[in-house]
């Protein structure tokens, strides 16, 4: 009997030792979520109250790593080569699904990752300067028509959300603004509060807090649906532009690759995190609208996002210098 029991744990054991990696526990060490941004913006200070969050569920530290440049090129880059292992994770934005249209890439947004979950989306807000003479989308039209190529929108750069939306505004009102891009959204919308440029579309982080105060005027939002902070601005949508939405986004990928069980791991782990109240409260209060699909769903979504943007920048002839 006792040398039934002695073999029987000793072939327990040496399954044990041959058991593959992928059925250990996972996570069984720290994860590291790379944001392909500076940190301080908005997708930085997102994904870090997000990665608290999974941390805690996952019973891992998530630890944010930060690998700006090329509009999230270089980030996203250093995941796709990543070892598939589940423990390298990526936390990107809306350039993900336009960058292909804009850009060579050294990878294949469509290929060369799984994607996660959608975390959160937040409209832009199409402002003038408070003492603009528009009231409504259809006057900043109305004056586009009379002077083609006079009016002037900003951006913070070329190839960002702020620019997209304008040129998909353009596109879809068959007017031509003129660009003019800076180099990020904070001296843009100093300039479009100051009556420098006519417009901007800015997002909901960073342009609210000027509507709320009467530094700037807000004509409509970039949603399908009307914004909390502004039940009375209307949508796009609802001021003659019955196809127009714009969303900026954040979401979470892992390299191709890595194995069902642990994009599932991670899956689950995104989605109660965002269900989190606390969690939910900070997005809205960086003007996001949690979301926190499964896998399917987001990569539904990322193939609307991709066709929307390569169409357009097609059109609209749109170039990264």
């Amino acid at each position: 009997m006792r040398r039934t029991l002695q073999g029987l744990c000793k072939g327990l054991a040496i399954m044990a030792a041959s058991m593959p990696l992928c059925a250990m526990a996972f996570p069984d060490k720290p994860i590291r979520m790379v944001v392909p941004y500076s940190a301080g913006g908005g997708a930085d200070n997102t994904a870090r109250v997000v990665a608290q969050k999974m941390g805690e569920i996952l019973g891992q530290t998530i630890v944010i790593d930060n690998k700006p440049g090329a509009g999230g090129v270089i980030g996203a880059d250093a995941v796709a080569k990543a070892a598939p292992d589940g423990y390298t994770v990526l936390y990107d934005a809306s350039a993900f699904a336009v960058n292909g249209a804009l850009r060579k890439l050294p990878f294949d947004p469509a290929s060369d990752f799984i994607p996660v979950s959608l975390v959160a989306t937040a409209p832009q807000i199409l402002v003038v300067a408070a003492n603009a003479p528009y009231k409504t989308v259809a006057d900043l039209i109305a004056s586009a028509r009379k002077t083609p190529g006079k009016l002037t929108y900003a951006s913070a750069g070329a190839g960002t959300g702020s620019h997209l939306a304008a040129e998909m505004f353009n596109e879809q009102a068959k007017i031509e603004l003129l660009h003019i891009p800076y180099k990020g959204g904070a001296p843009a919308l100093t300039d479009v509060m100051g009556g420098q440029v006519a417009i901007y579309f800015g997002n909901t982080a960073s342009t609210l807090q000027y509507v709320t105060s009467g530094k700037l005027k807000a004509l409509a939002v970039t949603s399908r649906k009307r914004i909390q902070g502004l039940p009375n601005t209307p949508t796009l949508a609802e001021s003659g532009m019955p196809d127009y939405e714009v969303l900026e986004w954040n979401g979470v990928f892992l390299p191709k690759g890595t194995a069902q069980d642990r994009v599932q791991a991670i899956a689950g782990a995104v989605q109660k995190a965002v269900a989190d109240p606390g969690v939910r409260a900070r997005l809205q209060q960086a003007g996001l609208d949690p979301v926190g699909n499964p896998p399917q769903a987001f990569k539904s979504f990322l193939q609307g996002e991709s066709l929307r943007w390569h169409t357009l920048v097609k059109a609209r002839g749109i170039r990264v210098e």
